[in-house]
């Protein structure tokens, strides 16, 4: 590759275990982290036209297995980092958490946005699954977003460009999305600061209370079916605390699975596919997967 051009830190067989919040999957064949948008874009145009290309922000939501990841993985956190006010809209870049537009947005005097506090991810990954909680979602804040394609060009689309469902978005037109999310513009009504920290505040102490933040996780591991909740399903199951290897379906919360400590991504998978099997299997229910597999096997 010609990389001439480009700033950014390019690593070869580099583990993502250290990239993932589960802490687990083997190496990318290449790993980059770029210096900026700019170098983003010439790095991407670097590519020849058919390598794959996997975006990860804080690495939730995402299952690495142990062998390693084919093409180029992109490090997105705390590299597209800006975060400002931009006339009356929040601008944010894909790399910012999602917990820390929460409390910016707050600080701005702006309501609506307090949910984010408890997503564990950054800006792109919200908005490439239209991520939510405790009954707020991503896209309903959304006023327009730019976007980088494989080859490095920039697309700047407004919320009628997508169509956004639960858990899931692609373009208005069925296709899917043109690229990887880089930057939003987030609208969102003027309110009591006050009012919002508090709101963020007692959501944090709830996610601290059900969720089991001290052991590595992705987050819910499948969707909630309409009507139930997949914790509910899994926990009727009988699974709640099962383990295979290193993983165990935490004892906190069932739509967890936790790392205890030496787990792999084949010990997550296979125990995903016993929570999925086992629920539909008693009720009926198929379970559908948030969490996202990359990678070949070891």
């Amino acid at each position: 590759m010609a990389l001439q051009s480009t700033q950014g830190t390019l690593l070869s067989h580099e583990p993502l275990a250290r990239y993932t919040s589960w802490r687990v999957g083997g190496p990318a064949e290449r790993l980059y982290i770029p210096a900026g948008l700019a170098d983003l874009q010439a790095f991407l145009q670097s590519l020849p036209e058919q390598e794959p290309v996997h975006f990860i922000g804080l690495g939730s939501n995402l299952l690495v297995r142990d062998g390693g990841v084919r093409g180029t993985v992109v490090v997105m956190h705390n590299v597209l980092a800006e975060l400002r006010m931009e006339g009356e809209m929040v601008y944010a870049e894909a790399g910012v958490t999602c917990a820390k537009l929460a409390r910016f947005t707050a600080r701005q005097h702006r309501h609506g946005a307090e949910f984010m506090a408890g997503i564990p991810g950054t800006v792109g990954g919200a908005l490439a699954m239209n991520a939510g909680c405790h009954g707020g979602e991503t896209w309903p804040i959304v006023a327009r977003v730019q976007l980088i394609d494989h080859r490095g060009a920039l697309h700047t689309l407004t919320h009628e460009a997508f169509a956004a469902t639960y858990r899931h978005v692609e373009m208005a037109d069925g296709q899917p999305l043109l690229g990887w999310f880089v930057a939003a513009w987030f609208s969102l009504p003027v309110g009591e600061a006050s009012e919002a920290e508090q709101k963020i505040k007692s959501l944090l102490a709830r996610r601290l209370a059900t969720q089991p933040l001290n052991l590595p996780n992705a987050g819910s591991t499948f969707r909630n079916p309409p009507g139930d909740f997949a914790a509910r399903l899994v926990e009727a199951s009988g699974l709640k605390g099962h383990t295979i290897g290193g993983a165990q379906v935490s004892e906190k919360h069932a739509n967890f699975i936790v790392n205890l400590g030496d787990a792999t991504a084949a010990d997550i998978e296979q125990l995903i596919a016993l929570m999925r099997d086992t629920v539909k299997q008693r009720f009926s229910v198929d379970l559908q997967q948030e969490v996202r597999v990359i990678g070949d096997w070891a």
